[in-house]
């Protein structure tokens, strides 16, 4: 009996929540649909929107919980941030991607000089460019950091992988403020910490992929310090010194995540669709720790059906 009782509050518990779930994803849900039908049609806007739903499903469903006047711009910005971080895995020579950089430089520099080429996202970014006033810096910021990755090394340490996160991450949060019209120091330094945090969540969910190609990036003085090598990543090794890399690791993302919401009382809500990677971040934080910090797990291959739930929620809290 007692069995059957804590059974059945289970089970309302349960329906209550997914219909909580069934009501507050509607709005998601269908902006999916809408999304899905408009990529269908011609046009650039929609070319960038089908790229960014196929390559950052994520980055796909935030830029849907923005208004429509933000939109455009936002998948335009995400269209070029995929191409860009997407050349070191597209090429097999580093000349080549330092060609495909060069293109998105260029294609920067044309757009600031009011002669964007015929091509979907340069003319986007050219529209949003001139609509929202964007930094330059920031684009440029973001082609040379990913140039640099193009050696292939691993981290030297924890700091240096921060590093990167800021330039190639950061820079991409300061240009969606700048889109939402956020002038604020402190979403600025929100928008720092997410970025470094993004830059070594990424870093980790990347490892089993990058592991496939004999290439491992995660800090080497944090490797070392469990004397975990290499090649012990390269083989999949499940070990408890190597969970404790990804341990340590991981918790400096958090660090981050932590030090970015304690500016959240001080952030304008507005700037709040542009801090919405958290929402992501926590996700995939919470799943490693459920597996113990195995970064090989197969269940963290799996694309978690809650997370336009928790994006609308977040979002319509205006917290991040």
């Amino acid at each position: 009996m007692v069995f059957s009782a804590a059974a059945s509050v289970r089970s309302v518990r349960v329906l209550r929540n997914a219909l909580l779930i069934k009501g507050r994803t509607a709005h998601v849900v269908e902006r999916v649909r809408g999304a899905n039908t408009e990529a269908a049609a011609p046009g650039h806007d929609h070319y960038c929107l089908q790229l960014v739903r196929n390559r950052d499903y994520e980055g796909f469903l935030s830029s849907l919980l923005l208004s429509s006047k933000f939109r455009s711009s936002m998948f335009a910005l995400r269209a070029f941030n995929v191409e860009v971080a997407q050349v070191q895995d597209f090429v097999s020579q580093k000349t080549t991607g330092l060609m495909r950089l060069q293109f998105w430089r260029q294609l920067i520099e044309d757009i600031y000089s009011d002669n964007p080429p015929h091509q979907p996202i340069g003319i986007e970014l050219w529209k949003a460019v001139r609509k929202h006033k964007l930094t330059k810096r920031w684009f440029l910021r973001i082609i040379d950091e990913r140039e640099k990755n193009l050696n292939e090394k691993a981290h030297r340490n924890i700091q240096e992988l921060e590093s990167y996160a800021e330039n190639a991450q950061s820079s991409f949060i300061y240009l969606m403020l700048e889109v939402l019209g956020v002038k604020d120091i402190h979403a600025d330094h929100a928008a720092s910490h997410i970025g470094k945090a993004q830059g070594i969540v990424t870093c980790l969910r990347a490892t089993p992929y990058h592991s496939m190609r004999r290439k491992v990036y995660l800090p080497l003085d944090i490797c070392l310090l469990h004397g975990v090598s290499q090649e012990d990543f390269i083989r999949g090794s499940r070990e408890k010194n190597v969970r404790d890399v990804v341990f340590d690791v991981a918790s400096q993302a958090h660090v981050h995540l932590e030090h970015a919401r304690s500016f959240c009382k001080n952030v304008p809500p507005k700037a709040c669709p542009a801090l919405l990677q958290t929402v992501v971040l926590d996700d995939y934080l919470d799943r490693i720790r459920k597996v113990d910090f195995d970064v090989f797990h197969p269940s963290l291959r799996n694309r978690n059906m809650m997370l336009p739930f928790y994006l609308y929620i977040r979002s319509w809290r205006k917290i991040y």
